[in-house]
């Protein structure tokens, strides 16, 4: 069992896509698809399901990452221990839902980007649901959630910045130009959210449920973008963060309904395992997304 194997599955893991890996080890793909079946022929079991095209990793293959997790650690915790901080190096894998990744994280990437050149940056987007369960099969060092306040005894969850959530419209839509609105205006509209199991879906209904408001027409999606989209088709009424609109807004492609979202208190979280060994790499981009996040925190209340 060679270490670079090791590595080769921990990146596999993290993407669980073989050409996804290979970019990031600089790797041909045939090289990494090499390396793993070696590694399975050796344990004498697959660690990976084949699923056509995608990955999933078995009950075993999430077994052996988390003890390959902790030996890599190990290892990356002796090596930063003979280099300046200066000189970090290694790999950090990054999961969040895609409205994090779309409007929160790539000036977080930047940054860190400038300062750490020499580590590999992993991203994933996984579903706001899921993204705890990354950090249990230690598939992600930090995550990023949309959620109300988490509390936990195995995670260390930071809320960065509270987000505000409005329902949006077309300027041609008929509740656009009415200056209240009250609860029967909703009467047989069509609202546009995210499907259940979404954590800010599941406060949206409760704050509906409060209001008595419940002869309405729900279109479910998977993500933000296609949300927005059917809006401003004028399709119905969005359910989004604000984040996500302030260009459709801008350009008056999108009016927010006024309409308060009553109990809807939602943030973005940064989280890690309590019992992760946070290396030089994951302190110094936690204390990068600190910053960059403080500074839009302020600009938002200025």
């Amino acid at each position: 069992m060679e270490l670079r194997q090791l590595k080769t599955f921990r990146t596999v893991a993290s993407t669980l896509n073989f050409s996804r890996a290979a970019d990031a080890l600089s790797y041909v793909p045939s090289n990494v698809t090499m390396q793993i079946k070696a590694l399975e022929d050796e344990l004498g079991v697959p660690l990976f399901d084949r699923l056509g095209k995608q990955l999933a990793l078995t009950t075993a293959g999430k077994r052996f990452l988390t003890h390959i997790q902790s030996v890599l650690d190990k290892l990356d915790e002796a090596r930063n221990s003979v280099h300046d901080n200066e000189d970090i190096r290694g790999t950090l894998t990054i999961s969040a839902n895609e409205v994090l990744c779309a409007y929160r994280l790539p000036v977080v990437f930047k940054l860190f980007r400038s300062r750490y050149p020499g580590v590999r940056l992993i991203f994933r987007s996984v579903p706001n649901q899921e993204l705890k369960q990354t950090l249990f099969d230690g598939t992600a060092d930090v995550v990023f959630m949309l959620d109300e306040t988490i509390l936990s005894t195995r995670l260390a969850v930071e809320p960065l910045l509270e987000e505000t959530f409005r329902l949006f419209v077309a300027p041609d839509h008929p509740l656009a130009k009415k200056p209240v609105l009250q609860q029967e205006d909703f009467d047989g509209e069509v609202l546009l959210v995210n499907e259940k199991g979404c954590p800010y879906r599941t406060m949206f209904d409760r704050s509906f449920e409060k209001k008595g408001i419940d002869s309405i027409t729900y279109l479910e999606f998977q993500n933000a973008e296609a949300i927005k989209q059917c809006a401003i088709s004028g399709i119905g009424i969005a359910f989004l963060p604000e984040i996500t609109v302030e260009a459709e807004v801008e350009r008056g492609d999108l009016v927010a309904l006024p309409w308060q979202l009553s109990d809807l208190h939602v943030y973005t979280h940064m989280a890690w395992h309590k019992e992760k060994w946070l290396s030089p790499i994951i302190l110094s981009f936690i204390e990068a997304a600190r910053e960059v996040i403080a500074i839009e925190d302020e600009n938002k209340t200025v």
